[in-house]
């Protein structure tokens, strides 16, 4: 989640042709899992930049952990509200200090951290959430000096969240009476950035005139500020609101005026159920399992995992009473065609807010082109840049 801007992004080119698109790992890591059920050898540990009753995204990773333990029969340790940076990397390093052999790290500003305690215990398995190792190389800032010396017991893992985002949009841009949108964005990354402009793909695919405006809050849990944003967004004519931060208090502002909201990371209706339209939620424990079964198997995964609808790690909340039959089953369409691989949420042409086409028609950014998206698409009103 916590992804920092992507500086000279093209210079890492050579260093992700190993990137697995789609979750490409699921099948390599079940495979090795040839511990059976006794999973004695093996004790886990997860870091989270929150607590797990925040309802968003510390939230969601803790219900695959709990997936985890339930399967595996095991108990997972939990390390919550630790701050990106050295305080992270000397509780990492307790935990392997501890003998904890597969450790999760749930914040894009533990990658650094993960890798240095990574380095130093080879006989432990570390997993960093949202991270690309490409970006800890001396070319992109980082302290290591080629990819070859990022630890081989390192990998990293997320999703592709734009797929969720578009369908979000339709329903979004289906229920707005007057095409105007907001978005209460946390950080102007490429994360977001990513999110933002899927979404508004996404609502103006069912209404072309449609306009997204954004208002940055900086922050990943703040509620006073996130309703802040979200009544400005309101009183300058917006109806539905989206938002990328881990409260309601974005769906709780737009219930208080009669519009609409489309949360996000996990399934929070019951918030603002009048307001709720859907939100594109995360399913983390398949692949916390199939991680857990390797490691007990003796294989530390070291590959870039990038999980999709298609193989269940990106997934679409419920949906309100606000979403007509006719648009649930026009985002079942769009569904069975991102999953079929028929269509993708950028799928050219597509026009930044200055005109220029920055996706050819006909054709699919690649993976590291998402990455390192740093524009906003046309009909999004705001600046990029935060």
């Amino acid at each position: 989640m916590k992804m920092k801007h992507l500086k000279g992004i093209a210079l890492a080119a050579a260093a992700v042709v190993g990137l697995a698109a789609c979750g490409g790992s699921s099948e390599s890591s079940d495979t090795t899992a040839a511990a059976g059920s006794d999973y004695s050898n093996l004790k886990v540990a997860v870091v989270y930049i929150g607590v797990p009753d925040d309802k968003g995204w510390t939230y969601q990773h803790d219900q695959g952990i709990i997936s985890l333990e339930s399967e595996l029969g095991i108990e997972v340790k939990r390390v919550e509200n630790v701050p990106e940076g050295d305080e992270a990397e000397a509780i990492m390093e307790g935990l392997a200090a501890e003998g904890y052999n597969l450790i999760f790290a749930t914040s894009f500003g533990y990658g650094t951290p993960m890798a240095r305690v990574a380095a130093r215990h080879p006989e432990g398995c570390f997993q960093w959430a949202t991270g690309a190792k490409f970006l800890l190389t001396a070319e992109m800032g980082g302290e290591f000096a080629t990819f070859g010396d990022i630890p081989a017991n390192l990998g990293t893992y997320f999703g592709a969240a734009e797929e969720a985002r578009y369908l979000s949009g339709i329903a979004a841009g289906a229920a707005s009476p007057t095409g105007k949108l907001g978005y209460v964005a946390a950080f102007p990354i490429p994360e977001v950035i990513r999110g933002i402009n899927a979404f508004t793909l996404g609502a103006q695919s069912v209404n072309p005139d449609a306009t997204v405006q954004v208002s940055w809050t900086k922050t990943w849990f703040g509620p006073d500020i996130e309703k802040e944003s979200a009544e400005s967004l309101l009183a300058a004519g917006a109806d539905v609101l989206a938002m990328h931060q881990d409260t309601t208090a974005t769906g709780l502002a737009a219930d208080a005026v009669g519009a609409k909201w489309v949360g996000y990371n996990s399934d929070v209706s019951e918030a603002a159920p009048n307001a709720w339209l859907t939100a594109p939620t995360w399913n983390w424990g398949p692949f916390y399992i199939q991680t857990a079964k390797a490691v007990a198997g003796g294989t530390c995964p070291s590959d870039e995992y990038y999980g999709s609808m298609a193989d269940g790690m990106v997934t679409l909340g419920s949906f309100g009473s606000s979403v007509s039959a006719e648009t649930q089953a026009l985002i079942a369409e769009k569904t069975a065609a991102i999953i079929d691989g028929s269509f993708a949420p950028f799928q050219g042409p597509v026009m930044d807010q200055d005109g220029k086409e920055v996706v050819a028609a006909g054709t699919k950014p690649e993976l590291l082109d998402l990455l390192g998206m740093s524009y906003f698409v046309k009909g999004v009103i705001g600046s990029p840049k935060g």
